[in-house]
């Protein structure tokens, strides 16, 4: 079979099971590019300038639910933290609203699937950082009442009561507050998403966890040795938990040859007073003309299909995802441009000979199933223990 007719079956594939993409950061980059001015960035049409995303793209990638990430800094603090979170919720209404034919609010594991049989993009969200509650159940509460279905324990910085995978380590994983919050978080249903922690972290919250806990963006880290990715004793405890680990495109995390290049350009930004996760034309023209003097090392789309290999073995069909990053990172591999490239990788895995129903457990049916998993888990715990009021000590 041609390149050509693998391209043509992925997508035929994509049409019946789309992708549920575990990570977008597309309202951070609004807030970035234009404080939210949504007439600036039409998502309608082509915005491939300035984007990673735009709904004409979504549809030709085979885009069937998204989690949009309602990420904040890391370095965002306490109330800050919180009223910059409420301000990434809000953008991600403003856009279900204002495209209403091609996007929808969804809330559960059923709303995922009537959006996919109405034709529509299941629009979810997930909090990306545990700073963004400030320490608070009841701001934990609160999200999930707003429409958040998962946070990500940690960003880059080790907080109050979580560990990050890149910061240094103060509570050896979880503290009991931090137990409390991933309790809380299966009482109400929220997933339990462990990018970004350490892993001793993942270990905790694993344990601790009654409900499947999801990896939203999340790579293989003995593909790639990098403290963001998922070591193979924790890939291996998924089938247990009944977890998901969706595997990130970001060439950072994937491609070995690039973790050293992108230190460099990193340090680079911050040497010329940007944020080293700048991604304004600003500091896209400073990397652009760091990587004229100092080619960078390109990813693929088989880089991630090695990543995805190596998750099945050790995880297993049942247990892994797609989580992009898209809009979340400066650069991102060939063929895997933007959100337009899931055929791409769809079109990899069949030439590597994944079956049909092994892969539409990896675009759609394994997200579907973990967040309807948790669902149930909530409706168990709910009646039988009322809302946590614990605080930090």
């Amino acid at each position: 079979m041609s390149a050509a007719q693998r391209l043509d079956e992925a997508r035929e594939l994509l049409a019946e099971h789309p992708v549920v993409d575990g990570h977008n950061d597309l309202p951070w980059a609004l807030r970035q590019q234009v404080r939210y001015d949504l007439a600036q960035r039409d998502i309608a049409g082509d915005q491939s300038a300035h984007l990673h995303t735009d709904i004409p793209r979504l549809r030709a990638g085979g885009v069937g639910a998204q989690f949009w990430s309602v990420y904040v800094r890391s370095d965002y603090a306490g109330d800050e933290a919180v009223s910059a979170t409420l301000e990434q919720i809000d953008v991600v209404a403003q856009l279900i609203d204002r495209y209403p034919g091609d996007l929808v609010r969804a809330l559960t594991a059923d709303d995922m699937e009537a959006a996919r049989a109405d034709g529509r993009i299941a629009s979810l969200m997930g909090a990306e950082g545990g700073h963004s509650i400030n320490n608070s159940l009841a701001t934990l509460r609160a999200l999930h009442r707003l429409g958040v279905r998962y946070m990500t324990l940690t960003h880059n910085d080790t907080i109050d009561w979580a560990d990050s995978a890149t910061d240094e380590p103060r509570h050896g994983g979880l503290t009991d507050f931090g137990r409390e919050v991933v309790r809380e978080m299966n009482r109400v249903g929220m997933l339990v998403d462990l990018s970004h922690v350490a892993a001793t972290t993942m270990r905790d919250a694993i344990a601790v966890s009654a409900a499947p806990v999801v990896f939203s963006h999340s790579s293989a880290r003995a593909v790639c040795d990098h403290p963001r990715n998922i070591p193979d004793d924790v890939l291996a405890t998924l089938p247990g938990n009944g977890g998901v680990a969706m595997a990130t495109f970001v060439p950072k995390f994937i491609l070995p040859a690039a973790v050293e290049w992108t230190l460099a350009a990193d340090e680079n930004l911050r040497a010329h007073g940007f944020h080293h996760l700048d991604t304004t034309p600003e500091a896209m023209a400073l990397h652009r003309a760091f990587e004229a003097e100092r080619p960078r090392p390109v990813a693929t789309a088989a880089t991630v299909a090695d990543h995805l290999d190596h998750m099945r073995e050790v995880a297993g069909i049942d247990h892994i995802g797609i989580g992009g990053d898209y809009d979340g990172t400066a650069f991102t591999p060939s063929g895997l441009d933007d959100v337009a490239g899931y055929p791409n990788l769809v079109a990899e895995l069949l030439t590597r000979g994944w079956s049909r129903p092994d892969l539409a457990k990896l675009t759609w049916s394994n997200a579907v199933r973990v967040l309807r998993d948790a669902e149930s888990v909530a409706r168990d715990l709910s009646s039988s223990r009322g809302p946590s009021n614990a605080v930090i000590r």
